[in-house]
């Protein structure tokens, strides 16, 4: 086989990509910074955000009555009844799951099996259990779950087993947005360590001739947004006839964010015989369509998630005047229970100046928008995920395919344009058996 040397890396040198020469290479074996600011107020701190009237003596609710004007802001679509941002959470106990197999059960390779007893990978949940023993007998496999199932490793830990196992196997992933691309890519490094596997996330923000050289040495995996993986194979550096897996994940997010044409010439270059994984929280009559189109007598594996009705306490806090927002908003990040945020607001300036507002008053807070770097945007991630951070202010698009985890407060500081977008930000809270918080300003 014959190899090409890269003056770029330190690393041993690799074939480019070509199933037909590839041989399979499978060795061996913070928190506590933010500053509190008070404020002058007579309000209670616990049990809701009332504050004294000023007329009479019975506290005003910041939680109920009409606003002046409902539904979105700028871009609004949809007409929201505010009584849809009230909801009391119903604690409730995650019915127990037992599964059939444990990870040693599946028989993957070896190395491959190290790194999941290295993980602490013992009991799968029930998309890996009932998912992964489809894919390692090669079907095409419908997949309704939501973000946070384990539906990542459901299909990486199949798919790189048979990369070990066929030389002619490449994998390629699509996925909404960089952010979960490079989740995605950050699991499939650690699942495959010791196995001298290469993969390269195709997203924009990130420079393409970077991503151009990745793939011209040669790479196992390619994981990347709809619109960039396009333009590289326009560019000649994607062949898709050399990958003969491929997974569409949060394939309905993919189509609310206008992905559809771009998903389907896609897949349209693959070779017929290929495999073909669809994972989506939600099965619309378009991703049926597409799934129609596209897959052979795929198994429909359906996890049913809890409501995010149920898990979250929703409320709205009512301005009575615009010039003191900042300052109700001020009031519920200084909460002890508000220790992970994530703010929504309607544009990236509003974002930028939001963010700046509350590192003026003392607060940890970073913004996340699509104006931002790549590096700059990771690095909100998981200054949140890790607790660096005490607030991230987002726009919907930035925030898309995120995962992380205990975020106690989801704060609608711009009223959604619609009520599925309302219900795709409260989303981030209440994962599992934890009860969350979301709140939106009327």
């Amino acid at each position: 086989m014959q190899k090409t040397t890269s003056p770029t890396r330190g690393r041993s040198p690799r074939a480019s990509f070509s199933p037909a020469s590839r041989t399979p290479r499978t060795g061996g074996t913070s928190a506590g910074w933010r500053t509190k600011r008070s404020y002058s107020t007579s309000s209670p701190r616990g049990g809701g955000f009332a504050r004294p009237s000023t007329r009479g003596n019975t506290p005003r609710s910041y939680g109920y009555g009409a606003p002046r004007r409902r539904g979105g802001g700028r871009g609004a679509s949809e007409r929201i009844d505010i009584s849809k941002y009230i909801n009391k959470a119903i604690p409730q106990e995650e019915a127990v799951y037992t599964p059939t197999h444990t990870f040693t059960d599946f028989g993957v390779h070896e190395t491959l099996a190290k790194n999941l007893a290295r993980k602490g990978f013992i009991n799968p949940s029930p998309i890996q259990d009932q998912a992964i023993p489809v894919v390692l007998a090669g079907s095409d496999i419908i997949g309704i779950a939501s973000t946070g199932t384990g539906k990542t490793a459901a299909f990486l830990i199949p798919l790189i087993d048979k990369i070990v196992k066929d030389n002619n196997h490449g994998l390629i992933v699509l996925a909404p947005t960089r952010e979960l691309a490079q989740q995605i890519e950050v699991e499939f490094k650690a699942l495959t360590f010791g196995m001298h596997f290469y993969s390269v996330a195709c997203v924009g923000g990130s420079p393409i001739g970077k991503q151009m050289r990745e793939l011209e040495q040669g790479v196992h995996l390619v994981v990347g947004t709809p619109g960039r993986v396009k333009d590289l194979i326009a560019r000649g550096k994607i062949n898709m006839t050399h990958y003969s897996s491929i997974v569409l994940d949060e394939a309905d997010r993919m189509l609310d964010m206008g992905f559809i044409d771009d998903m389907r010439y896609i897949l349209g270059l693959m070779p017929k015989m290929r495999q073909t994984l669809f994972f989506s929280a939600t099965f619309s009559p378009e991703i049926k369509k597409l799934c129609g189109d596209f897959l052979t007598n795929p198994v429909t594996i359906a996890i049913k998630s809890r409501d995010t009705a149920s898990s979250v306490d929703q409320d709205v806090v009512r301005v009575i005047d615009r010039a003191k927002k900042i300052e109700q908003l001020h009031e519920i990040l200084i909460r002890p229970d508000a220790s992970k945020v994530l703010i929504f607001r309607e544009t990236k300036r509003s974002v930028d100046d939001l963010a700046r507002e509350l590192r003026g008053r003392g607060f940890k807070a970073l913004a996340l928008h699509g104006d931002m770097r790549n590096r700059e945007r990771e690095r909100a991630v998981k200054a949140l995920a890790t607790g660096e951070a005490h607030i991230v202010i987002a726009t919907d698009v930035a925030a898309r395919g995120i995962d992380i985890p205990d975020i106690t407060h989801v704060i609608n500081y711009d009223v959604p344009s619609t009520y599925d977008t309302y219900v795709h930000r409260i989303g981030r809270t209440g994962r599992g058996t934890k009860t969350g918080h979301a709140l939106t300003f009327v």
